[in-house]
């Protein structure tokens, strides 16, 4: 039985996972992972590949608000930014492996100055000012008619690899997935740095840590700039995954979604914004079913709950948050000590 974790070397300590079992699990999930295209339906793979956007999205604003402790409402109206730098930049041929670089890039540029306000204001008058942001970044969308297509939206070229097209979900996934494990294990490392530990101290006492040595201007827009740069990579692969895409998709909402997700699975963890972002996706998906199939039962009420899918969902969420405020990954937590220690109790 494993009643703890003991680092005799600093090696051992800055490990990103100590445990050889959490490798080996990890491990296993990766080949399931990744062989799913090959026995999944063609539903739940359309899915992953929503939650893996998803995922992607939500590790930045979790890096953003979770380990920095900046609220921002403009995490929705970053993913078009991205998009549309996909889109501008493959209608001129330039490959994938470019573009969506370039779509983080040019996100995080972008996510810099909307964090300036961050240096004189925060909490909730930094909100309105993203918020500010977000409705400014959705006006261009719409105006911008030569880069952004306008109100009837523009297409995007399908991502290419030499003679290898990513056409269709199944070669979607792949692409969706590989760029999610490599900027989750990105994330998760970011935590064990000066820097990751820098935004940690602003989010806990930022007048604290400025007497420590750190530089509050530099901390604050790497924070807005790493979670803009998640989202504008998380943008290209939306538009790669739709083909097509209009500014009407780029609404508060998405922000209002990726910010309950980091909430709802936990902040400050890599965990915590994928279990949050698969909630938010599924949740809501599998009322919609629910609601469906009760249809062929109970016709009359099955329509009555129909539009009230969108109510439950959120009373469900607050149910949660007052049961569980530190999200899905702190009962993970609790239930991986119960297996640790079985059959003794905690």
């Amino acid at each position: 039985m494993r009643t703890g974790i003991f680092h005799e070397t600093f090696k051992s300590d800055e490990r990103m996972w100590a445990v050889p079992a959490v490798r080996l699990w990890l491990l296993i999930g990766a080949l399931v992972l990744f062989t799913m295209p090959l026995w999944s339906g063609d539903y739940l793979l359309a899915m992953a590949c929503i939650v893996g956007i998803h995922i992607v999205a939500t590790l930045g604003l979790n890096i953003t608000t979770g380990n920095a402790g900046l609220i921002s409402l403009s995490h929705g109206a970053f993913l078009g930014v991205g998009c549309y730098t996909v889109a501008w930049l493959g209608h001129r041929g330039v490959p994938f492996y470019l573009t969506l670089p370039a779509a983080g890039l040019s996100t995080a540029c972008l996510g810099v100055i909307v964090g300036l306000p961050s240096l004189r204001v925060k909490g909730v008058y930094l909100a309105i000012a993203t918020l500010a942001a977000h409705f400014i970044l959705t006006f261009v969308f719409r105006e911008w008619v030569s880069v952004t297509g306008g109100v009837p939206g523009t297409t995007i070229p399908r991502a290419t690899l030499g003679d290898f097209v990513f056409v269709g979900d199944r070669r979607n996934f792949y692409l969706i997935y590989g760029c999610a494990v490599i900027l989750a294990i990105a994330a998760r490392n970011l935590a064990r740095t000066y820097i990751g530990r820098a935004f940690v101290a602003v989010r806990d006492r930022d007048i604290s840590a400025e007497i420590l040595g750190v530089d509050l201007l530099r901390t604050k827009l790497q924070a807005f700039a790493v979670g803009a740069f998640y989202a504008g990579v998380a943008g290209g692969l939306l538009g790669y995954f739709y083909g097509a895409i209009t500014p009407e998709y780029f609404v508060l909402t998405l922000s209002v979604f990726y910010l309950a997700a980091v909430i709802v699975g936990g902040l400050g963890t890599v965990l915590g914004s994928i279990l949050g972002a698969a909630f938010m996706t599924f949740v809501p998906e599998a009322l919609r079913l629910l609601v469906n199939a009760s249809a062929h039962w109970f016709p009359g009420v099955a329509g009555l709950l129909l539009p009230m899918g969108q109510a439950v969902f959120g009373l469900l969420i607050i149910v949660f948050l007052v049961c569980e405020p530190h999200g899905l990954s702190a009962i993970w937590a609790r239930v991986r000590r119960v297996i640790h220690l079985w059959p003794f109790r905690t």
